[in-house]
C-alpha cells in the first residue's frame, strides 16, 4: 500500500493543473477538501473529484464545509439552500422532536446533495456553544446558547450524515463558541476559567466522543495552556481533547494556512503534528505552501493510520430512504420549501 501524508489538501481551480497532479501523486495526501473557487457545474465538479481521486491512485475521502446558512461551498441549482444552525435550535426549543426529527434530515439531506459529485466527508455538526458577547464567526452556525440542544442536535446531524454514507468532522474542538475574534483573521484568547469550559464549552464534545472524526480550534485557552493555541498545544490535545473529554477519534487541525497560527507553514505542519493531530488541513491550493506543508507533516501512521481507517469505514453505512419522501418531510417541518 502506497504511503499516504499525513494531510488533507485543496486544489487551486475548477479542475487539476498538471503541477497538481504531479504533486499529489508523488505526495499522496490522505485526503482532499473543496472550496467556491472549485465550484461552477454539477459535470465540472463531477470531473475534479474525480480527478483528484485518479491523482493519488485510490478513493481518497474529499471534504467540503456544507453547513447551511452562510457556509454552504455548493449552492443552488447543485444543492438546495439550507437554514443556518440556529433555526433548527430554535425549532427544537418550540418542539424537541420536530427539532431532533428535521436536524436529522438535514445531515441526511446533505448526503443525498453530495454523493452524486463524489463528496463523501463534511464539517459539521458544528458543536460550539454559542455566547453573547463572542465575535460572530460562528454566530448562528451554533445550534444554541445552551450545552443540551447543541449535543442534542450535533448527535443527530451526524446520524443523519452517517445514514447517508457521509463522514461528519465535528468542529471546533474542544469550543470555538467563546472567541471574541475570527480565528481567519487573529489569534483569539480566551481567558474563562477551567471550570466554566468544563461545564459549557466541552460539554458537546464529550457527549459526542464517539464520533469517527473532528477539527481543532486555533483559539487559545489562557486556562489550559496560555502559550499555545489548541491546534498546536500537546497539553490541549494530550489533557483535554484525549483525556478529559475522551475522544479518540481521527484529529484534523482547522485549515493551517488561518491567520491565527504563527511562523512558516513547514513548522506550522510540524507544530501540529507533534502536538498531536493526525492530519494537517491545508485549504487554498497555494503551491509553495502545499510543498512546506507536505515536507514536513510527515507520513500517516501507527494510531493514526488506524483512526483514519476507523473514520473511512463510516461511508459503507449508506441507508436506503427515498430522497423525496425525506425532502417533503424536511420541508414540512422546516416550514418552508428549501428549494
Amino acid at each position: 500500500m502506497t504511503s499516504m501524508k499525513a494531510m488533507i489538501l485543496g486544489c487551486a481551480g475548477l479542475t487539476l493543473q498538471p503541477w497538481e497532479v504531479d504533486f499529489f501523486a508523488e505526495n499522496q495526501p490522505w485526503g482532499f477538501i473543496l472550496f467556491g473557487r472549485n465550484i461552477a457545474g454539477a459535470e465540472q465538479l463531477k470531473r475534479l473529484t474525480a480527478e483528484l481521486r485518479a491523482s493519488v491512485g485510490r478513493d481518497a475521502p474529499i471534504f467540503i464545509d456544507q453547513e447551511g446558512g452562510r457556509v454552504q461551498r455548493i449552492k443552488p441549482p447543485l444543492a438546495p439552500r439550507y437554514p443556518a444552525a440556529a433555526l433548527f435550535g430554535a425549532l427544537y426549543a418550540r418542539n424537541e422532536e420536530s427539532g431532533i426529527r428535521a436536524t436529522w434530515l438535514l445531515g441526511r439531506l446533505h448526503a443525498f446533495d453530495l454523493a452524486p459529485y463524489g463528496i463523501d466527508a463534511n464539517c459539521l455538526p458544528v458543536l460550539d456553544v454559542g455566547i453573547d458577547g463572542a465575535n460572530d464567526v460562528i454566530g448562528d452556525r451554533a445550534f444554541a446558547k445552551n450545552v443540551n440542544p447543541v449535543a442534542i442536535l450535533g448527535k443527530a446531524l451526524a446520524e443523519g450524515l452517517m445514514a447517508g454514507g457521509v463522514l461528519p468532522t465535528m468542529k471546533h474542538m474542544p469550543g470555538h463558541g467563546r472567541a471574541t475574534a475570527d480565528s481567519h483573521l487573529h489569534l483569539p484568547h480566551v481567558a474563562t476559567t477551567l471550570d466554566d469550559l468544563r461545564q459549557r464549552d466541552f460539554v458537546p464534545f464529550k457527549a459526542l466522543r464517539d464520533l469517527p472524526a473532528a477539527m481543532t480550534a486555533h483559539i487559545v485557552f489562557e486556562a489550559i495552556d496560555p502559550a499555545a493555541p489548541a491546534t498546536v498545544s500537546p497539553k490541549v490535545i494530550s489533557e483535554i481533547i484525549r483525556g478529559e473529554i475522551g475522544f479518540d477519534g481521527l484529529l484534523m487541525s482547522d485549515d493551517v494556512s488561518m491567520k491565527a497560527l504563527s511562523g512558516d507553514f513547514g513548522g506550522r505542519a510540524k507544530n501540529i503534528i507533534a502536538a498531536g493531530c493526525d492530519l494537517v488541513l491545508h485549504c487554498n491550493g497555494d503551491r509553495d505552501e502545499m510543498i512546506a506543508v507536505a515536507e514536513n507533516c510527515g507520513v500517516l501512521a501507527g494510531r493514526g493510520l488506524e483512526r483514519a481507517e476507523c473514520a473511512l469505514a463510516v461511508r459503507r453505512r449508506k441507508d436506503d430512504a427515498d430522497e423525496q419522501t425525506l425532502r417533503a418531510e424536511f420541508e414540512a417541518l422546516m416550514g418552508t420549501a428549501v428549494a
